[in-house]
């Protein structure tokens, strides 16, 4: 994609290794259409039935097949870190400047969640099949992510002031602030060894119950629109589509918990849902 051309057609030609490898259009728009289908299902899915992790698990489950949560998050949220990494230090050609901006963005989100998130959360067992299902999207979308970034996106200079990108970072950034901050809430809602459920207060809290899930729609939609890109779209999309069914059933949960919740409070998005 240039910089200030919008999402067009477009081939490029990348070198690797020797190699020439082509990079099309229709495959680029395919992909990104299956994900953003695959959201949509999985949010309808979600609609009638929740996922079982957290305080959704049944209270019969088998240790044996659930994965500790430090561990559970450690190893899905890797290869989202790790995939793009690798593409950026195995690259034939330098990217650009832009190229290297928006791959370490993406970066940064997946580094703070595989070695900073795992270690601090002190959440219930995740599902082992979950576990492996997780970690198998991360490294495809991993893959489809900064390859589209490193091997297909083209930004020239005026790119790097452009309105888009210093929006799209801001929001991005924004929202990764809102989702670590909630995320220090919710582990200290509870004393050492206590196991019962709080009303979250404070920052996003007060103005939708699921405000962690609102922080990482916001950082997605906001490196969507600063990368201008169909994949990052696709996957802003597949986020909001995935993780604001949840935001819904904690709604759901805490109302039905507290007679006292704030009934001024939204699931997901502020004064709307």
């Amino acid at each position: 994609m240039e910089a200030g051309g919008g999402i067009g057609t477009w081939t490029r030609f990348c070198f690797r290794n020797n190699k020439m490898l082509l990079c099309g259009d229709a495959m680029v728009q395919r992909s990104s259409w299956g994900l953003m289908a695959m959201g949509v299902a999985y949010l309808f899915k979600q609609v009638h039935c929740h996922t079982p992790y957290g305080r959704y698990m049944p209270g019969s489950a088998d240790p044996v097949r659930t994965v500790p949560a430090k561990l559970a998050w450690f190893l899905q949220e890797l290869p989202s870190f790790l995939v793009p990494m690798l593409l950026i230090l195995t690259s034939h050609e330098p990217p650009g400047l832009g190229q290297t901006l928006l791959s370490w963005t993406f970066c940064v989100h997946y580094f703070q969640r595989t070695f900073i998130y795992s270690l601090l959360t002190n959440g219930r067992p995740t599902p082992l099949r979950i576990v492996i299902f997780a970690a198998i999207f991360c490294s495809l979308n991993g893959l489809f992510q900064g390859y589209y970034m490193l091997y297909c996106a083209k930004y020239s200079e005026s790119w790097l002031s452009d309105i888009r990108l210093v929006t799209g970072l801001t929001l991005f950034f924004l929202g990764m602030a809102i989702n670590i901050h909630s995320d220090y809430i919710l582990r200290h809602l509870r004393r050492p060894g206590e196991v019962v459920y709080r009303i979250p207060k404070g920052g996003m809290f007060e103005y939708v119950s699921g405000a962690n899930f609102f922080g990482e729609i916001v950082e997605w939609f906001g490196y969507a629109i600063a990368t201008w890109s169909m994949p990052s779209l696709s996957f802003a999309i597949f986020t909001l589509c995935s993780i604001g069914p949840r935001a819904y059933h904690h709604h759901r949960f805490y109302l039905e918990k507290f007679t006292d919740y704030p009934r001024s409070r939204k699931a997901v998005i502020p004064f709307i849902f």
